[in-house]
């Protein structure tokens, strides 16, 4: 088959790759019919994330039909289902709890030293992100073996197109959780660092779930003028002072709740992001975290801050001053798809959620690495591209 994979920082290449195979009984095979280019494939592009090998087949958000079956399998041939971006085995005391980014069993055992050495506890397992996150082949390819294929697959009805649901797959569910985690509510402001996919999900998300005002911040013009198009006041950070612009907006508060979409590869103008930037190109592992430190800085005091952006390791002077003193709430992970999949499907059914604003780009699989270096070359107008295998 066909396969977009890495070889290198910036050098991606679509290569002829074994056909996956049936391996345990609850595996199931999937024919791709659509997958996307995430923001978090970005820092495997830019070299950012460890334990990527030459050869790694790309890929988290996809969909496609269901082609072959273990005995285990609760799928049957020519179901079309959009597949989690994490692994769940669904019997571990996370997956119990609704934890399912969290699983025990999903990530194999060889890989899990260097992940516990990073975080502490080794990940659940990811589609093509790394062998920190088990070394699965991702969904950029023409087929995928899915793993624990009775647990993580969300079944679509017939009369939704692929481009309605494909993003079920991540970056919706993820701009839904970071709105909930931020306990979002009738009447509070909210600012959102970030107007990527998850960035703006995270915009409609608290809009839906009742926010008086909603801030979107950065500084991509077409970016902007999409936060703008949910209903989100917007910030371009390079015009404004940030911190003051959210003062004036929130009162003299600050807002109530903030949203970190950014995550490790934040830019921004300060001395100390300016370090990091330094410390990632020499491969020393510090993320720049100016976003974070910013949004910590900004939220009003005993409020809520939710982090959907992706950190990868170690961040200097982060102000655990500013989180303490003023009482915040603190919550992040990655995205317990599963939980948050049967409401979601259900809004975009009913015509309450569009997703397909953000798409701009529909390409081919062959035209894959084109597709990463535009996505990450011009951000602008390049918001999410769209792969056809």
């Amino acid at each position: 088959m066909r396969a977009l994979t890495w070889h290198g920082t910036h050098d991606v290449r679509v290569d002829t790759v074994p056909d996956p195979q049936i391996v345990n009984p609850r595996d199931a095979i999937i024919e791709v019919t659509a997958t996307a280019i995430c923001g978090s494939d970005l820092h495997l592009y830019d070299g950012v994330i460890p334990g990527v090998k030459a050869g790694d087949i790309l890929g988290h958000e996809f969909m496609g039909r269901v082609v072959e079956t273990g005995p285990g399998s609760s799928l049957t041939p020519g179901q079309r289902v959009v597949v989690p971006f994490t692994i769940s085995c669904g019997a571990c005391l996370f997956c119990q709890l609704g934890q399912f980014s969290a699983c025990d069993n999903s990530n194999p055992v060889e890989t899990q030293e260097a992940s516990e050495l990073l975080y502490g506890h080794a990940m659940s397992g990811l589609f093509g992100y790394s062998h920190l996150t088990g070394g699965y082949p991702g969904g950029q390819a023409q087929y995928v073996r899915v793993p624990f294929s009775d647990v993580g697959p969300i079944v679509i009805p017939d009369g939704l197109e692929d481009e309605q649901v494909l993003f079920l797959s991540d970056i919706l569910p993820t701009g839904w959780m970071a709105a909930a985690n931020a306990d979002i509510g009738p009447g509070d402001t909210v600012a959102v660092w970030g107007c990527g996919p998850v960035g703006l999900f995270a915009v409609q998300s608290a809009r839906l779930m009742g926010a008086a005002k909603v801030i979107a911040i950065d500084h991509h013009p077409n970016r902007l003028a999409l936060a703008r198009g949910l209903g989100a006041e917007v910030i371009d950070y390079r015009q404004t002072h940030v911190l003051d612009a959210l003062m004036e907006m929130s009162g003299g508060l600050g807002p109530d709740a903030v949203i970190d979409a950014v995550g490790m590869e934040s830019h921004g103008f300060s001395p100390d992001n300016l370090l990091d930037t330094v410390k990632q190109k020499v491969g020393v592992g510090a993320d720049r975290a100016h976003a974070l430190r910013m949004a910590l800085m900004a939220v009003r005091k005993g409020g809520r801050v939710s982090v959907p952006g992706v950190y990868g390791g170690f961040a200097d002077k982060f102000p655990l001053g500013a989180l303490m003193e003023k009482g915040l709430q603190l919550r992040t992970g990655q995205t317990h798809v599963q939980t948050y999949s049967e409401e979601l499907l259900r809004r975009i059914g009913e015509g309450e959620i569009d997703t397909t604003f953000l798409i701009s780009h529909r390409l081919s699989l062959e035209e894959a690495p084109r597709g990463y270096a535009g996505f990450s070359g011009n951000q602008d107008q390049w918001t999410k591209v769209v792969l056809r295998p």
